[in-house]
């Protein structure tokens, strides 16, 4: 059984960076396909990148192409999300999250970290 425990998040200013991590418990982390999702407050959670078992293969979100990056290390066990040029809109509960059938465009995932706060200030 894959744990999963988000780090990193906090208050930021627009144009700023953030990096959060997801240290994962569990064998079957590095078999796993890894998610990071979000929720703004009165809006549905919501997909934001993705990254496949070997780190080879990503997949972001539009709104988040090109300022967000996924990567991990299988050797520590942990997934990484760098969010750099910060926009207000970013502001939300950022979740790590897997599964054995998470795919790569978001669906599938029934494992999930408890999340990490992210709030950029315009």
């Amino acid at each position: 059984q894959v744990q999963l425990v988000e780090s990193g998040g906090g208050l930021v200013q627009a144009g700023g960076s953030l990096r959060l991590s997801c240290a994962a418990s569990g064998r079957s982390f590095s078999s796993y396909v890894m998610g990071w999702f979000r929720q703004a407050p009165g809006k549905e959670r919501e997909f934001v990148a993705a990254i496949s078992w070997s780190g080879g293969s990503t997949n972001y979100a539009d709104s988040v192409k090109g300022r967000f990056t996924i990567s991990r290390d299988n050797r520590k066990n942990t997934v990484y999300l760098q969010m750099n040029s910060l926009k207000p809109e970013d502001t939300a509960v950022y979740y790590c999250a897997t599964g054995p059938l998470a795919m790569m465009g978001g669906r599938e995932y029934d494992r999930w970290g408890q999340g990490t706060q992210v709030t950029v200030s315009s």
